[in-house]
C-alpha cells in the first residue's frame, strides 16, 4: 500500500508548515507589544525548530539521491 503523498510532497508540507510556525512565533515575540494568546512561546519555538529540522534532513535526503544519480 502506497501512501497518497510522495516524498517531494511531505518535504513541501514540512516547508511551508516550518515558515508558518516561524513566522507565528515572531509574530507573538513581546517586542510587538503585548499579545492575549494563549500560546506557550516556549513550546511553538520547539515544534518550529524540529519542523525546520525535519526539512532540512529531507533537503539532505533529495541531495543525497541527487549525487547518487550522477
Amino acid at each position: 500500500m502506497q501512501l497518497p503523498l510522495s516524498f517531494w510532497d511531505l518535504s513541501l508540507w514540512l516547508a511551508v508548515t516550518a515558515i508558518i510556525l516561524l513566522v507565528t512565533l515572531e509574530l507573538t515575540s513581546p517586542h510587538y507589544g503585548t499579545t492575549n494568546l494563549l500560546i506557550q512561546r516556549k513550546r511553538l519555538r520547539n515544534v518550529a525548530l524540529i519542523i525546520s529540522l525535519l526539512f532540512l534532513i529531507t533537503v539532505v535526503i533529495h541531495v543525497y539521491n541527487v549525487i547518487i544519480t550522477l
